[in-house]
């Protein structure tokens, strides 16, 4: 070891050489040149959307059809009070097939029966929204206590 220092000892307190044509590098551009290398950009997002599971669409059996007929009709009904109620439904994923169930919870504000859907007012205070949620992918509807 005392070999190896040896040879370099006319170097070894020489001042850091300073560039005249060049400016200083900051010590974060530096750096930046060791960064790590990605040779397959997007892998691991490709990697993570494949693990992401979905769920398959549900058709009511006749049961269900005639349960959620009737709590249309009560909300028909009871349009004027704007009952708060809860509703399940599939929403479709954008990417791949299949899609997920969610539940949203509002004030029913009207049936559109031509649009095939319900309109909610969903959040509270100035955050308030309407949602609309096709009739085509409701699977069910409950009355919020």
């Amino acid at each position: 070891m005392k070999e190896r220092l040896e040879n370099y000892e006319d170097m070894i307190n020489l001042p850091h050489h300073q560039s005249s044509r060049r400016p200083h590098m900051p010590l974060r551009e530096r750096a930046a040149q060791f960064s790590p290398f990605a040779a397959l950009t997007g892998y691991e997002a490709a990697i993570t959307e494949a693990g992401r599971l979905t769920e398959s669409f549900r058709e009511l059996d006749e049961n269900e059809k005639a349960a959620l007929d009737e709590m249309l009709q009560y909300l028909q009904k009871n349009k004027e009070a704007h009952p708060e109620i809860v509703i399940s439904h599939f929403i479709p994923d954008e990417v791949k097939e299949g899609g997920a169930y969610v539940e949203t919870a509002g004030r029913f504000l009207k049936l559109q029966v031509m649009g095939r859907e319900i309109v909610l007012e969903t959040g509270e205070g100035n955050g308030r929204e309407q949602s609309r949620i096709s009739l085509d992918h409701i699977a069910g509807i409950w009355l919020r206590h």
